[in-house]
C-alpha cells in the first residue's frame, strides 16, 4: 500500500507555490532525472510529498555548488543502499520463518 505521502497529487503550479522553485527549474530537475512525476493521459505533472521533499534537498544542495550530477550519483547510491538493506532484511525473515523462493 502507498504511503499517503508518496501519492502524486499534487500539479507542478502547487509544488512552485510551496518551494519558491520556479517550474522550468523542477522541470529541469526532472530532466536531469532528479525526480519523477507521474503524467496524467493529457500530460500534466503530478507530484507527491515526498517528491516535494526531495526537490528542496536538491535545491539546497545546489545552493552549495554541488552539481546535478553529483546529486543523481548520490541519489542513486541512496537507493542501492536502501535495496540492499530490503533484501538483506527479506532473507533475514526467510530464514526465520523457514520461508522457501
Amino acid at each position: 500500500m502507498t504511503s499517503i505521502k508518496d501519492k502524486k497529487v499534487i500539479t507542478i503550479g502547487i509544488v512552485h507555490e510551496m518551494t519558491g522553485l520556479s517550474e522550468r527549474k523542477i522541470r529541469y530537475y526532472e530532466e536531469r532525472g532528479l525526480v519523477f512525476p507521474d503524467r496524467t493521459p493529457r500530460g500534466t505533472r503530478k507530484y507527491s510529498f515526498s517528491d516535494i521533499e526531495l526537490l528542496m534537498e536538491i535545491a539546497n544542495k545546489r545552493e552549495e555548488g554541488v552539481q546535478t550530477y553529483e546529486i543523481k550519483q548520490d541519489l542513486n547510491n541512496k537507493k542501492k543502499k536502501e535495496e540492499y538493506r530490503d533484501e538483506m532484511i527479506r532473507g533475514q525473515l526467510n530464514a526465520q520463518f523457514n520461508i522457501r523462493k
